[in-house]
């Protein structure tokens, strides 16, 4: 008696039809979004990609032999300066403490500057 299947074309109302309008609209939204997006996700990209690693200052291989220490180098080769900053750039450039270097071990003697 009564038709019982469901008819999409009523229960959402909706004849079909979209003005231009509305899909100028919504491309225009989707556009500006996609940009936003772009912007914003570009910066820390460009930023990441334009950091160059500074290469370290130039610097010449040591080979420790018995007897020496970091101060002993560094005064040999600071040139009458007070050897305490290359010390430091000694141990900081090789990633050790002062007391721990062994003969046959290689250093790198960062440059002055």
């Amino acid at each position: 008696m009564f038709d019982r299947r469901l008819d999409l074309e009523q229960v959402f109302v909706q004849d079909g039809r979209m003005s231009r309008t509305y899909v100028r609209r919504r491309w225009s939204a989707a556009v500006a979004l996609c940009v936003v997006i772009g912007v914003v996700g570009s910066a820390p990209v460009a930023g990441a990609l334009s950091r160059h690693h500074e290469a370290p200052p130039p610097a010449r291989a040591y080979v420790v032999r018995p007897g020496d220490t970091i101060w002993s180098i560094a005064e040999g080769m600071s040139a009458g300066r007070d050897p305490r900053e290359l010390v430091d750039a000694i141990g900081a450039r090789n990633g050790i403490d002062p007391g721990s270097i062994v003969p046959g071990q290689t250093l790198w003697i960062p440059a002055a500057g």
